[in-house]
């Protein structure tokens, strides 16, 4: 198995865990995590630097609850792993469901984790983060 695979792999293993501190263990002190914007979501579409990454997990697990987090095919060429995968959860505001397919974009050098890139159905999270309408 590909070094930068593992390296991704582990990563996966501590969200998987809630070992948030082994996860930021395996970035660059200026990563840069880049998500897509979604309407209603109050997190950032990107954020630089370990520590500005550890509050988004933080954020994360006030607003978001996984019913089940599944990565499932890793392509790794050079200094990138591609993740194939899907989640599904609740939106806690809204307790609102969604089901995510998803691709994670990783560069890793010298077994550092320096970029992360996310994409998503952004409508379907609109949706999920989007307060029923009171009549």
């Amino acid at each position: 198995m590909n070094e930068n695979t593992q390296v991704v792999k582990k990563a996966y293993e501590c969200f998987g865990d809630g070992n948030i501190d082994g996860l930021i263990d395996l970035f660059a002190e200026d990563i840069r995590w880049t998500i897509p914007e979604v309407n209603g979501s109050p997190l950032k579409p990107l954020t630089i630097g370990r520590e500005n990454v550890r509050a988004f997990f933080n954020k994360l697990s006030e607003i978001e609850e996984f019913t089940s987090f599944e990565p499932k095919d890793f392509i790794a060429e050079g200094k990138k792993v591609v993740v194939l995968g899907s989640s599904s959860g609740k939106i806690l505001s809204t307790g609102r469901n969604f089901e995510a397919e998803w691709v994670h974009i990783f560069d890793i050098n010298d077994g550092t984790i320096t970029n992360f890139l996310e994409f998503f159905d952004t409508a379907m999270f609109e949706r999920a983060y989007q307060k029923a309408e009171t009549a």
